[in-house]
């Protein structure tokens, strides 16, 4: 392995959201935090040298995206997604959870609903309901141990009101990789029913051995019509600090609206070190980025044969893509609040509360992979022995 990603990193005093705050978040100390999206891994030296050169020239006014910016996309999509992306369709943002906001204040009004597959990541509701507008939730539905879409359901609650719909793909925080036919069913219902869809995508890179994403535009004929696809660099390269994305929508229309709501919020500008570090990124760092997806996927091969020796009740969602996993801890036998404090006071450790992804995330918790084995194993162990020492048997 030519990165070490076993080393911990010291991230404490860097005003780390995950690290630095958890007194105040959780009311406790000495806890291992597993649950905000971001990595515990230095990001590639490459990008460090970038922003370093950057750094040294001494000057940060106004900046813009330059053609190489561009280009450093288009090249990425096409080869890791055979995504063929035009420059025009490139809307470059500040990060995706504010465009999210912008999408919905683009494309619907007060009143109008979206539609969302719970459980999913709660910013998409906070969105939504933000910005009153109305949540229609199409939950997914668990089988044998697999999430597959409801149809049946999707269909039924789609009236005149529905403007949007928000894909997860890939899935967060169930992990699942949708299928190219599972896309073109979900696509043709929405191009008959006239709803645009918003596919959050910014997992799409970080996909296991033996599955394959597809960019929902690639899914079925016109859909690229019918889609705003938000995309960055910022999960796969763990710089989601340096505020960099990009909302790609080839339907001149949509994406004009989308430009004009950017116009009158004043939110054309990114961060300078971002755009310098997403070049660095996309160009330089596909070694580093094989490799911290290899050790992610060795992460969650620990955890569930961890799981499965000394916890075997505890189920681990089988992943095929992400550093989130999504385990049920159903067996413990307690309500959503007992096992968020039975895992921070006696535990020592904190997750993402399932139920913040809705009703169907109830006794689970997301946990954050992408951190150091060793980190791992020992929030492992933690949580056997305070399980133990409640006299639990599972």
């Amino acid at each position: 392995m030519e990165y070490d990603f076993d080393k911990v990193e010291d991230r404490h005093n860097t005003n780390s959201v995950k690290w630095d705050f958890n007194k105040s978040k959780f009311g406790e100390e000495n806890i291992i935090p597993m649950w905000i999206a971001d990595m515990d891994f230095k990001v590639p030296e490459i990008v460090i040298e970038a922003i370093k050169k950057r750094a040294d020239h001494g000057v940060f006014g106004y900046t813009a995206p330059k053609e190489s910016y561009y280009n450093s996309v288009i090249n990425w999509m096409d080869k890791h997604h055979n995504f063929k992306v035009e420059k025009q369709w490139i809307c470059p943002a500040p990060a995706v959870v504010p465009a999210l906001y912008w999408i919905v204040q683009s494309y619907t009004e007060k009143g109008d609903k979206v539609i969302i597959q719970p459980p999913v990541y709660h910013r998409f509701k906070g969105a939504i309901e933000d910005n009153q507008r109305i949540v229609v939730e199409n939950p997914l539905k668990l089988v044998d141990g697999r999430y597959y879409m409801d149809f049946d359901d999707l269909e039924k609650k789609i009236d005149s009101k529905v403007k949007l719909l928000f894909l997860c793909s890939p899935h967060n925080p169930v992990g699942r990789v949708w299928t190219k036919e599972e896309l073109k069913r979900l696509g043709e219902i929405c191009l008959k029913n006239n709803i645009i869809v918003v596919a959050d995508e910014i997992h799409s890179d970080l996909v296991f051995q033996g599955y394959k994403h597809v960019a929902f535009p690639n899914a079925g004929e016109g859909f690229a019509n019918n889609t705003i696809i938000c995309t960055a660099p910022t999960k796969t390269f763990n710089i989601a600090g340096l505020q960099v994305c990009n909302i790609i929508i080839p339907n001149k229309s949509l994406r004009e609206e989308f430009l004009h709501t950017l116009k009158i919020n004043a939110m054309g500008d990114l961060n300078t070190f971002g755009m310098v570090a997403l070049e660095a990124a996309y160009n330089e760092g596909e070694s580093w980025y094989s490799e911290v997806l290899k050790y992610i996927q060795d992460n969650f091969n620990f955890l569930n044969n961890y799981l499965k020796e000394h916890l075997p009740k505890i189920k681990v969602i089988k992943a095929e893509a992400t550093y989130l996993a999504w385990v049920d801890f159903t067996a413990l036998g307690m309500t959503d609040e007992e096992l968020r404090d039975f895992l921070l006071k006696n535990a020592k450790v904190a997750f993402n509360d399932g139920y913040i992804f809705g009703k169907t995330g109830q006794g689970f918790q997301r946990v954050n992979l992408a951190c150091s084995r060793s980190i791992l194993k020992e929030a492992l162990v933690r949580i056997t022995n305070a399980i133990s020492n409640a006299g639990k048997n599972i």
